[in-house]
């Protein structure tokens, strides 16, 4: 078997945790200021690293922070999670839509670290 966890690199994990649990209800299996472990049932879905923290190359500065990355989450409860992100004021690019390509609906908004990220059904 074989799977990712994926970690980005933010500004404050605390911040970025709260917005995280909030948008996905996802939970807090680590906490702290420097490094987070999200998880949906016992499955981790985002780790979240401060910059600069533990001497990563990638992530000592955060010059274009996600160029290159979507942060794409499946969601069975897409309708909620837009709500969610609603009452966060989040910063929307495209509310929800049908994507032709996926054949599904999904919307794209920015994280408070300015990550790109498609929810989808």
């Amino acid at each position: 078997m074989v799977r990712t966890e994926t970690i980005i690199a933010v500004e404050s994990v605390s911040k970025s945790s709260t917005f995280y649990q909030d948008l996905l209800g996802c939970t807090s299996e680590h906490g702290g200021e420097t490094f987070e472990i999200l998880t949906v049932e016992n499955n981790v879905i985002l780790c979240l690293h401060k910059w600069g923290e533990h001497a990563h190359p990638t992530m000592l500065q955060p010059k274009n922070a996600g160029n290159g990355l979507i942060l794409f989450f499946r969601v069975d409860n897409l309708q909620e999670v837009f709500e969610n992100a609603t009452k966060l004021d989040a910063m929307f690019e495209k509310e929800i839509h049908y994507n032709e390509n996926s054949l599904r609906n999904q919307f794209i908004l920015r994280d408070p670290d300015n990550y790109y990220l498609i929810i989808s059904e």
